[in-house]
């Protein structure tokens, strides 16, 4: 026989999982925080799965995490049918949750954003994230969608290329005729400081491994965890780094920044996944996206 999954339960959790805390789901749905603890010990009797880790706050577990991303899309679907049959509703804007790389975030990606409907009355929240992490928050069910360098779809998602997002070896020129000098990359880069967007950015040593054959980049790190701020950095002269050429065009004209290395371009595949819902907020959405980076990544 076929196990159902009662809404109210599924809901419940999905609050818990939101708002962090039994106390915190209860105030937002208007029970008490024993009804709350009571739909989830029987939805997860009824999974035979335990479905939280009862931590501060409150975590899915991987079991969870399925129930939470089926409670999303069913939340997505109910108000997208509301909207359909032109039912009364509360007033509230449609949530459409994206996780997004810093870098996208800080060029290309909320102009996107911009050309979607208006009529569609959604509102975004944004998950700032690695592009290389982006798919954990869809596979948790945190997100709806992601940018992401992933080719390979989270289960039950689709994907579809968007471009490539283009980095270039930059620096400060007093600091490269200090630090550089006149000789080959290899030689000098390996020693030279270097900014970091944060202890998961690879790309700096993704660069000086190519140019050593296995040596990374140099032990005087700086982690600066904003792109605006990194880009900043770099041209301030506290270290070289991979600076995206949609951001660099002011600094290369004001004379802050050099091109250290033009032919030694790293092209960072982005792609766009989402949930396979006939949604018209997330095809909207899509179409927005894709249009935008079309025209701001390369191809």
């Amino acid at each position: 026989m076929m196990t159902e999954l009662p809404l109210d339960q599924v809901r419940t959790l999905l609050a818990v999982v939101d708002e962090g805390t039994f106390d915190a789901a209860a105030a937002a749905l208007h029970v008490t925080p024993s009804a709350v603890s009571q739909r989830v010990k029987a939805l997860e009797q009824r999974t035979g799965r335990v479905l939280l880790l009862r931590t501060k706050p409150v975590r899915a577990t991987e079991s969870g995490e399925v129930v939470v991303r089926f409670a999303r899309q069913l939340a997505r679907l109910e108000l997208d049918a509301r909207a359909e049959l032109g039912m009364a509703d509360t007033g509230e804007p449609a949530r459409l949750s994206i996780a997004v790389n810093a870098d996208s975030l800080a060029t290309w990606f909320l102009p996107a954003l911009a050309g979607v409907p208006e009529d569609l009355r959604i509102s975004f929240e944004l998950h700032r994230e690695d592009q290389d992490h982006t798919t954990a928050l869809l596979r948790e069910g945190v997100v709806m969608a992601a940018v992401t360098s992933s080719p390979d779809p989270v289960a039950g998602c689709s994907v579809r290329g968007l471009g490539k997002m283009r980095y270039l070896p930059m620096a400060n020129p007093e600091f490269a005729a200090r630090h550089l000098g006149d000789g080959p990359l290899r030689q000098s880069l390996p020693d030279a400081p270097v900014v970091l967007f944060d202890r998961r950015d690879d790309l700096q040593d993704r660069l000086t491994r190519k140019l050593t054959r296995g040596r990374g980049a140099g032990s005087r790190r700086h982690y600066v965890p904003s792109s605006e701020a990194f880009v900043e950095a770099v041209a301030a002269g506290l270290g070289w780094g991979m600076v995206p050429v949609a951001q660099a065009g002011p600094y290369l004209r004001a004379g802050t920044l050099a091109d250290l290395a033009p032919e030694q371009a790293i092209d960072v595949p982005l792609y766009w996944q989402q949930w396979k819902l006939d949604s018209p907020a997330l095809a909207a959405t899509a179409d927005a996206v894709a249009t935008a980076a079309a025209a701001a990544l390369t191809r």
